[in-house]
């Protein structure tokens, strides 16, 4: 028997999240007035229209029954998405800073889901309470606006484990403690004390407070949004050094981040997807470091290629140097570097390392049957043997992963982008790591993207910032006949 769709439920948790984002929308708005912002009246229009559309949503959940079966929780979870950047692109459109809806629609979008690519000519040039927004959208969307909400949802008699595990099918969260609740209030706390270490030493290193403050979030949410145009390439070696340890430390799994903080660095140490993320952007980075020695003769090149190697692996798009102007082999190792991605449950995009390693240890371990057919050859990752349906998530996952970049690359060429950026655009957006290659390249710069394409690149951007099975699932007959 099909089970009733709980709508109420939904719509009470999107009013309990939505009056989270108009909290949020407060602190711009106080910035706006602060340094006299021509666009103050926008932020209140926006904020107001967000509070009473939360306070509908919270009248129209009234009575809700409190459960949160599958279904319910895979809905929230795309919803919230579509919801929170549709409120917040309200103060790009009112303001008129992006007057196109389709415009103020794609930088949020591009805000929550770290993915960080703009349609914005010259960032300079926008108040101090649109760049404060735009970094402080991916801070939210970074940790993840589930993960924030199992933290809050439980004050409101609302369980959190469905949404959960909802937002992280496929590879999952190590709990740090029998309530999930506690475990996000944890993953939030280390994810503030890293903001705020950040910002201090940015602070530290000669960077004005208000940038400091732009570019703490965007490195620790992974996001990439500068606050210049040129992103961190006019910047002294000092801080481009922090902003890159910063993203290293971002690209690990927040909960191999909390052992180490609490003097157990053993754990993270012995844990091996945190080896494999951590030797890639080395061996990476050490690559782009010879390569671009040899080329420029500069030894600055170290920290270029190190820079880069980091920044891109964690999707991050943070940019030191412009690498379409290195040697053509050169980006194109950050080409491929842009499929990786971090560790699981972290707040980096792309395929993740525990993936890529458990596919590399498998396709390992076909060879060896190949050669002795009837061993019994194991594969093991972090001392566990993988069960098949473990290999076979993965495999399904990058199956989808590879053939979501090839269909969204072939939508991109019919808007009439060029083969090789249209690869690059679909390998960016799906890793939310937004510099890509070509015309594009290291600026990030999508204003001269085509309409259609701009919001096939939000699809994209929400199908890689979810994982794509949930997407998938939404789309699934059985789901709804349960």
């Amino acid at each position: 028997m099909t089970r009733t769709f709980n709508w109420k439920l939904v719509f009470k948790t999107m009013g309990v999240l939505t009056t989270l984002e108009a909290l949020f929308m407060l602190v711009p708005t106080f910035v706006a007035w602060w340094y006299k912002d021509p666009d103050f009246g926008a932020w209140i229009a926006a904020s107001a229209i967000t509070w009473i559309s939360s306070w509908w949503m919270l009248g129209a959940g009234r009575k809700a029954e409190k459960r949160v079966g599958e279904r319910e929780g895979y809905v929230i979870v795309a919803a919230v998405w579509l919801v929170y950047s549709l409120f917040g692109m309200l103060p790009f459109w009112l303001s008129g800073a992006l007057p196109s809806f389709t415009d103020a629609w794609y930088e949020t979008m591009a805000g929550f889901t770290t993915t960080g690519s703009t349609v914005f000519t010259d960032v300079a040039a926008q108040t101090h309470s649109i760049l404060l927004w735009r970094a402080l959208m991916q801070w939210i969307g970074g940790m993840g606006i589930i993960v924030l909400s199992v933290a809050i949802l439980p004050m409101f008699g609302l369980g959190g484990m469905q949404l959960y595990s909802a937002e992280v099918t496929g590879v999952s969260y190590e709990k740090l403690s029998p309530r999930i609740a506690d475990t996000a209030k944890h993953m939030w706390l280390t994810y503030i004390l890293l903001t705020i270490g950040e910002g201090i030493m940015l602070w530290l290193f000669g960077m004005n407070i208000f940038d400091s403050v732009c570019h703490s979030m965007s490195t620790i949410s992974t996001g990439g949004f500068a606050t210049h145009n040129d992103s961190l390439m006019s910047y002294g070696p000092a801080i481009q050094w922090t902003v890159m340890g910063f993203m290293l430390l971002s690209g690990i799994n927040f909960t191999q981040l909390i052992y180490l903080f609490r003097g157990k660095p053993k754990r993270m140490i012995k844990d091996e997807e945190t080896r494999w993320y951590v030797g890639a952007c080395l061996i990476a980075g050490i690559i782009l470091a010879v390569g671009l020695l040899i080329h420029t003769h500069q030894i600055d090149s170290i920290r270029l290629g190190l820079f880069t190697s980091v920044s891109t692996i964690t999707s991050t798009g943070f940019v030191a140097s412009d690498y379409m102007i290195w040697p053509p082999v050169l980006w194109m190792i950050v080409f491929f570097l842009m499929l990786t991605g971090g560790a699981s449950g972290s707040t980096a995009g792309g395929i993740k390392w525990v993936r890529l390693a458990i596919f590399a240890k498998s396709a390992n371990a076909e060879i060896k049957r190949r050669i002795h057919p009837n061993a019994v050859i194991p594969v093991r990752f972090n001392g566990m043997t993988m069960s098949e349906s473990a290999t076979s998530n993965i495999v399904a996952f990058v199956f989808f992963y590879a053939l979501t970049i090839v269909l969204a690359s072939i939508c991109f060429c019919a808007c009439g982008i060029g083969f090789d950026e249209a690869i690059g655009i679909g390998v960016s957006m799906i890793g939310n790591v937004g510099v890509s290659i070509g015309q594009w390249g290291s600026s990030g710069c999508y204003e001269a993207m085509p309409d259609v394409a701009k919001w096939v690149a939000t699809f994209v951007m929400l199908i890689g910032r979810l994982e794509i099975f949930t997407i998938l699932l939404l789309f699934s007959r059985s789901l709804w006949k349960r």
